[in-house]
């Protein structure tokens, strides 16, 4: 057991240092269909230790790809060797962060693994349904991907824990010919956390998501471009998710405040519409199990909700443990690692903007010409929150009535001042579980919100 091999070595934790040791194994699965052509297939594990080590404010980290106690003492030797090298020549110094509430966080559940080959067979199953139900597709494919993490922390003066982090997913992905020629395509992911018989033992429960794809695809077919300009608009709740990630959340990363984002000159003051209240939650929501549940981060941190935006004002940030004592806020379990041989980075969990009490229909029929943006293929922001992303699926509103199709455009602004002109906000939540974000190391992300009516600026033809 992972626990019989690092717990003999917290022996070690003397002498100042603050001290986590932590061991992680990653597990990935892949299968690919296309057109019901078998084109990838692949699993694999990687485990290993880590430690890091901090000394007068000056912090040592080492890994070993093994998992056995010879490791782990040796990763908590190099880790305390680089710290004492880094003193020996550092010209500042910071505080170390004062200790935390120390308790063990139990573990959430077991990872259930499933045989590659009981994988292949849902793939097909899922193909074969998607071909005889919709024979005018242009082109499917079928992708089931499962990134699982399994990681066990001991901290000297934080909590420790064992904590798994089990994903999977099938990607359905539809092609079919527009009007002109031309393929349109879109793609819904089902699944979430979980393993794989938690998510893929009935598949029935798809199939009303299959058939909106199809719908959605179909409609696209069809599609007109939108006319370019500042426009009224209701963003779904996707295109909200990807903006409270993008173009927000990273500006409010406390790494990403001090190198200068513009949430740094921001704090305490209005960066939005009083109907916008943002929150990174850990674990639970509304009652829930969030999109990916996080307990207990990579420094001892016992996960809790962080909340960034309250009432249109700018309340707090994402930190780690260092950064929460510079900026005088509570470390809420936001360091977080990817691997074994990672460093614990600031990292989202399940960011999203909170729901309000209008409903999608309302929001629709309020508007006289502009655009429903139902979901965005990708997006890119930076930290002066300025920010661009790939709309994929949207409608005409014309009289407060859905329209015909768009094709694929662009959606741009600054997010703190697109956020000001937020006026409606839907009741319901829509999240996203199956992203990564690529912040010098990937990690697994959920991210969601509410439809919401505001201004934006939208591409063209």
């Amino acid at each position: 057991m992972l626990n019989d091999i690092l717990r003999p070595q917290t022996a070690l934790f003397e002498g100042g240092f603050q001290t986590v040791l932590r061991g992680h194994e990653n597990r990935n699965r892949r299968v690919v269909l296309l057109k019901g052509n078998l084109t990838a297939n692949s699993r694999s594990e990687a485990r290993g230790v880590s430690a890091r080590v901090g000394k007068d404010g000056l912090y040592g980290f080492a890994s070993a790809a093994e998992y056995s106690p010879e490791a782990a003492a040796r990763v908590l030797q190099a880790a305390k060797e680089n710290a004492l090298l880094l003193d020996r020549h550092a010209k500042v110094r910071t505080p170390m962060p004062p200790a935390l509430a120390q308790e063990m966080i139990p573990l959430n559940r077991e990872i259930a693994d499933a045989e590659q080959k009981r994988i292949i067979e849902v793939c097909k199953a899922l193909d074969d349904y998607v071909a005889k139900t919709y024979p005018d597709l242009l082109s499917r494919t079928i992708v089931y991907t499962e990134d699982s993490q399994d990681r066990i922390v001991y901290a000297s003066d934080a909590c420790s824990g064992h904590v798994t982090s089990p994903r999977c997913y099938v990607y359905v992905m539809m092609t079919m010919q527009a009007e002109d020629g031309t393929p349109v395509e879109l793609f819904k992911a089902l699944g979430g956390s979980g393993c794989f018989d938690d998510r893929f033992s009935d598949l029935t429960q798809y199939y009303p998501q299959i058939e909106d794809l199809y719908k959605k695809v179909k409609d696209k077919t069809h599609g007109v471009h939108a006319e370019a300009g500042l426009k009224q608009v209701v963003l779904g709740g996707m295109m909200g998710g990807m903006l409270a990630h993008e173009a927000v959340g990273h500006t409010v990363e406390a790494d990403l405040v001090m190198g200068g984002s513009v949430a740094g000159p921001n704090l305490g003051k209005r960066v939005a519409s009083d109907l916008v209240t943002l929150v990174d939650f850990a674990h639970t929501y509304n009652g829930a199990p969030a999109p990916l549940p996080v307990f207990l981060d990579d420094e001892g941190v016992k996960a809790e909700d962080a909340v960034l935006i309250k009432d249109g004002i700018l309340t707090g940030y994402m930190n780690n443990r260092e950064t929460a004592e510079k900026y005088g806020q509570r470390p809420a379990g936001n360091a977080r690692a990817w691997t074994y041989a990672d460093e614990p980075l600031i990292r989202m969990r399940n960011t999203c903007i909170l729901p309000g009490s209008n409903t999608l229909e309302e929001l629709i029929a309020s508007v006289d010409d502009g655009y429903y943006l139902v979901d965005s293929r990708n997006g890119q922001a930076d930290l002066t929150g300025e920010f661009m992303f790939g709309v994929a699926c949207g409608y005409e509103i014309k009289h407060g009535k859905l329209g015909r199709a768009l094709l694929d455009t662009t959606v741009s602004g600054v997010a703190f001042d697109m956020l000001k002109t937020v006026d409606m906000v839907s009741d319901t939540v829509e999240w996203s579980s199956s992203g990564f974000c690529g912040k010098k190391q990937m990690i697994p992300v959920g991210m969601g919100g509410p439809c919401m009516r505001c201004k934006i600026m939208i591409g063209g033809r």
